[in-house]
């Protein structure tokens, strides 16, 4: 079983900053890409930002600038570093990790459950 945990979320003014955090535990062999993806009300969920395993990061143009992803691999856990907030980052912000629980099986994807951001003065 593979459990994806987030935290951080919470109210913020505009032009505030918070930390997301998802820590990735149970039977894991390795992690190949770590990631965030957001669901505003009435929107699809889009992609964040994601990194890696080789340090590799990518991030949706909306972010670029004010969001930086990073991963401690040896804690299994990502982060999401949230500056400049916009009302339009309001979300539900969901934990994404694309991995293997053993070698010889193929790569999987993992979700957490979701953390509210609201961004609102």
């Amino acid at each position: 079983q593979v459990q994806l945990v987030e935290s951080g979320g919470g109210l913020v003014q505009p032009g505030g900053s918070l930390r997301l955090s998802c820590a990735v535990s149970g039977n894991i062999f390795n992690i190949n890409v770590m990631g965030w993806y957001r669901q505003a009300p009435g929107k699809e969920r889009e992609l964040v930002a994601r990194i890696f395993s080789g340090g590799y990061t990518n991030y949706v143009d909306s972010v670029k600038g004010r969001f930086t992803i990073s991963r401690d691999n040896a804690k299994n856990t990502v982060y999401l570093q949230m500056n400049s907030l916009k009302s339009e980052d309001t979300a539900v912000y969901y934990c994404n990790a694309v991995l293997r629980t053993r070698a010889t099986i193929p790569l999987n994807v993992y979700w957490g459950q979701g953390t509210q951001v609201t961004v609102s003065s």
